[in-house]
């Protein structure tokens, strides 16, 4: 086993600690990792403070994660010593069923190994890249551009793929108009990514104080959801909404935005249910979805998207002692727009 400094949580109330965890040993298909930038994400928060059910203290998070590989397993073929790499929200998957087949890990009908919180195939808790180093089986590892810089490269691994899978799937493009909710994290990565993949983007956001970065990204319009008139000005104005907030929307008003055979999908989790009006639904065909991660190839295509477009999120890089204010910093949307550890920190 090897022992390696990290970030935990010891409870949903005390603050994250300095800390040593366990990494197994090296199997013959395992890579091991040493981070550089570990990304702060929504989840980890709602995670660490019991939000989305029991949580296995100690506990350290993190799914955005990047660096370089230190060594490999005999076996290993598809990562080298040297090599710029990235893990995201998983670190193994059944790969026999139906799901995993189709390259659809993250929907694995068995439960895929998440990057922490899950038990491992050698029954410990999987622990997350608020570390200086992983170890992850090599199927679950992807490749790094060199174009992209470390510290933007690890909110793609969740906040990227998060929002590149349904507009991918639901086929944003030219021709389309495409509504993203809210402008934090994962919005400002859909914002991106739905205008370079050519589609029509109009931002919904609480106010209009992210206006001139939304514009910036490459959306179109930008309204306040605030303001009633723009439910009204935007009824049934779009082919596709991702909602990325984790807080409680008004269905209806939002449903009412889609125009004919139009599809809202949900990509941020609240703890409260989301209660959906069926009538909503009937009127114009509507859907409402919801959508996780991508699998291992679709993230990988996401990576060479973004550094084929020059697409990165915008980043505020701290250093270890600075993640329990960063925290209460999210919470209050006072970041713009990711918080990335410097792992160097934790050394």
């Amino acid at each position: 086993m090897l022992t390696v400094n990290a970030i935990a949580a010891t409870s949903a109330t005390d603050p994250l600690v300095r800390t040593t965890i366990q990494r197994r040993d090296l199997g013959p298909r395992d890579v091991l990792i040493e981070i550089r930038y570990a990304g702060i994400c929504h989840s980890d928060i709602h995670t660490v403070r019991g939000e989305w059910g029991e949580v296995p203290y100690p506990l350290t998070v993190g799914h955005e994660i990047v660096g370089q590989v230190t060594e490999v397993g005999a076996e290993v073929s598809k990562h080298a010593v040297g090599d710029r790499v990235g893990v995201g929200c998983m670190v193994n998957s059944c790969r026999e069923c139906d799901n995993c087949k189709a390259g659809q890990e993250q929907y694995c009908l068995n439960g895929n190994t998440g990057t922490y919180a899950s038990v491992d195939a050698d029954g410990t808790i999987t622990q997350g890249g608020y570390s200086t180093h992983v170890v992850v089986d090599e199927d679950f590892v992807l490749r790094v551009p060199v174009s992209i810089p470390y510290e933007k490269a690890a909110p793609l691994l969740c906040a990227g793929i998060t929002t590149y899978s349904p507009l991918s799937h639901w086929k944003a493009g030219p021709g389309t108009k495409v509504a993203v909710v809210g402008m934090g994290g994962l919005g400002h990565m859909a914002v991106k990514i739905a205008a370079a993949m050519g589609a029509e983007v109009t931002v919904l956001s609480q106010t209009l104080g992210k206006k001139d970065d939304g514009l910036a990204f490459g959306a179109r319009d930008y309204h306040a959801t605030s303001d009633p008139a723009t439910f009204e000005a935007l009824r049934n104005g779009f082919d596709l909404i991702i909602n990325t907030v984790s807080a409680p929307i008004d269905m209806a008003a939002y449903l009412g935005l889609l125009r004919l055979d139009g599809t809202l999908v949900s990509v941020g989790a609240p703890p409260q249910p989301l209660p959906v009006p069926v009538f909503a639904l009937f009127g114009n065909r509507r859907s409402f979805a919801g959508s996780s991660i991508g699998g291992i190839a679709e993230t990988q295509e996401m990576l060479d998207f973004c550094a084929e477009r020059g697409i990165a999120p915008e980043v505020e890089v701290i250093g270890a002692d600075a993640v329990n204010e960063a925290y209460e910093r999210v919470l209050k949307s006072d970041v713009r727009y990711r918080f990335v550890i410097d792992v160097d920190s934790l050394r």
